[in-house]
């Protein structure tokens, strides 16, 4: 559904991703793993096309994509819930819902869009009115992640959806996204917490330095000697 193939980026004169090839089929959840700085961000600037300065081929559902704008990869429903949730804190939770069905793609069926998402995370159905800058981490992040939803997504892109959240809340999102699977949504995930994720993948890849230096089914790479070396102090 997704490919990546031999992607180089730059930002000025530093080259950030080497050669980078991944895949990701349809159904599929597939994470990346690695440390800061590693290049995961990087790579899904790519593929959303919000990062312009690379070189290499992207491929979603059987199109070419690395010349197309942002909102034309939007409208092909290849989503990102971008890192730090990026909410707009002044205006409510539904107002936020909201704008993720802003292309013409989803903007007809908004209405049904909202009830769906209220279905498969009821909290923000009760917090609707609730002004987004006054939730809490994990339901912010839960609202990032139904904005990104409401765009009817194919695939659906979460970078660090678990950062800065509290150990319960983490296993809340992990159980989401299981959920959005469920429903039909394939998933890219990019993950610092190594454990939680891979549990969850169905594939991973390991980066490290802009490259892909291992992959594998995500229990093999959890079991991984040179992993749990590496991410889990083992």
């Amino acid at each position: 559904m997704l490919k990546l193939t031999n992607i180089s980026a730059y930002y000025g004169e530093l080259q950030v991703l080497r050669e980078l090839c991944l895949e990701v089929n349809k159904g599929e959840i597939v994470t990346v793993i690695g440390a800061n700085a590693a290049g995961k961000t990087t790579a899904l600037a790519c593929i959303s096309r919000t990062l312009k300065t690379f070189t290499g081929e992207i491929e979603f559902d059987g199109k070419r994509v690395e010349n197309l704008r942002p909102d034309q990869v939007v409208d092909m429903g290849l989503i990102q819930v971008p890192e730090g949730r990026l909410l707009f804190p002044k205006l409510t939770v539904r107002e936020n819902l909201e704008l993720g069905a802003y292309s013409k793609r989803s903007r007809k069926g908004r209405a049904n869009l909202l009830e769906f998402v209220y279905s498969i995370l009821p909290r923000l159905g009760e917090r609707e009115s609730q002004q987004a800058g006054t939730l809490s981490g994990g339901e912010a992040q839960m609202c990032a992640i139904g904005r990104g939803l409401m765009a009817q997504p194919k695939l659906i892109m979460l970078d660090e959806p678990s950062l800065g959240l509290a150990p319960i809340v983490v296993l809340e999102i992990m159980q989401l996204i299981g959920r959005i699977r469920e429903q039909g949504t394939t998933v890219l995930l990019v993950e610092q917490n190594v454990r939680q994720s891979l549990r969850l993948a169905d594939r991973a890849y390991v980066m490290e330095n802009g490259k892909i230096i291992m992959q594998g089914r995500g229990q093999a790479l959890l079991n991984s000697p040179q992993v749990k070396k590496a991410y889990l102090g083992v």
